[in-house]
């Protein structure tokens, strides 16, 4: 599962954060830790960018990048 599987309103642990390079450094530098809790606020008209909540900001990332960022599978 990765951020963009999320609907709007829900939210997931990180699991991972894939990319290389200068990429993943970016992930982590704007906050995507592992154990970091995101939760989906929005998504644009046509379907990308989204925006996240994420250590008390909001982050608006491509939908190609949310496909990098892996989460935890929460049962119910």
């Amino acid at each position: 599962m990765t951020i963009n599987d999320l609907k709007v309103g829900q939210s997931s642990v990180i699991n991972g954060v894939g990319g290389e390079g200068p990429l993943r450094l970016r992930f982590l530098d704007m906050g995507l830790i592992p154990g970091t809790r995101v939760t989906l606020q929005k998504i644009a008209p046509m379907g990308d960018p989204i925006q996240i909540h994420l250590r008390g900001y909001e982050l608006t990332i491509r939908r190609e990048d949310a496909m990098q960022i892996t989460l935890k599978e929460e049962t119910v």
